[in-house]
């Protein structure tokens, strides 16, 4: 066996992997979209995917996930070039990356909790404005709603934001900052002509993956509303673990309509990353 088989040899488990859990489930998602419940063909599922109730909770989820994305973004690009910069202590950064590390991957049932424990109806926080005379309950907030699920996102959005928008920050060469200085501009004038342009297309990729990452929560949002939201993950678990009302080429339609969604964001992905490698070698 020789020198390159071998190297080839050491993909295999990888690509096993991508193949039995992502590439074949998909597949067969796809192809149940386009059956009935008889295993003939149709359009029928796909055309359910136009139904009043189920473009309006894909254009909820989008939204979420734009709003997060955005707001995710431009928080965690902030948050990380402050830890960044020269001349920080040297304690932010490791403190700052292990909690992003931990709190990116912090969702899911437990999040909720914590926010309802916190921002909830009788939660800490609440009763603490409460008392301040700031009865945010009263004013159309609710943890409950769109808004407070934003909210909930966002803990988990900046976070993987300041774990993604790094490596593009460190790519910036303090050359470029020197030059800058050196031709008169001040700091404000170099990021909007320098450093913002360099990094610009990791910041729009990043916010990419933010959107994918949001568009695709299940527990965090199932846990918090009950199903009060309606958002497509949450239509498809209720579409395929339903005791009455189960129907699972409903769930595969949504499922395909979510795939469709999520590679279009992975082609601008794509392409943004291709416009940013330049600036990372």
């Amino acid at each position: 066996m020789n020198r390159q088989a071998i190297r080839w040899l050491g993909t295999v488990p990888f690509f096993a992997y991508t193949a039995i859990f992502l590439l074949i489930p998909t597949g067969e998602i796809i192809v149940q979209a386009f059956r009935n419940p008889s295993g003939s063909f149709t359009f029928s599922n796909v055309r359910g995917l136009f139904d009043a109730q189920i473009l309006d909770a894909f254009e909820t989820t989008i939204k979420i996930s734009l709003i997060t994305a955005v707001l995710g973004g431009v928080l965690g690009l902030f948050v990380a070039q402050a830890a960044l910069r020269q001349g920080g202590p040297l304690w932010v950064r490791p403190v700052l990356t292990t909690f992003a590390g931990v709190a990116s991957n912090f969702a899911g049932i437990p999040l909720a909790f914590a926010f309802v424990a916190t921002l909830g109806s009788t939660g800490i926080v609440t009763q603490l404005l409460n008392s301040l005379g700031l009865h945010i309950y009263s004013h159309g907030f609710t943890i409950y709603g769109m808004i407070g699920l934003s909210v909930t996102y966002m803990y988990f959005q900046f976070p993987l934001m300041v774990l993604i928008i790094s490596p593009a920050l460190e790519g910036i060469r303090p050359q470029w900052r020197e030059a800058a200085v050196n031709a008169g501009a001040s700091s404000r004038q170099y990021w909007r002509l320098v450093g913002l342009p360099a990094i610009l297309p990791s910041l729009l990729g990043a916010m990419v993956l933010l959107f994918g990452n949001a568009f695709s929560a299940y527990a965090t949002p199932y846990a918090l509303s009950s199903g009060y939201i309606n958002i497509v993950p949450v239509l498809i678990g209720e579409a395929v673990n339903g005791d009455l009302s189960a129907d699972p080429q409903l769930g595969a339609s949504l499922a395909f309509g979510m795939i469709v969604v999520i590679a279009a964001a992975i082609a601008v992905y794509a392409v943004l990353q291709r416009k940013a490698a330049r600036w990372l070698r």
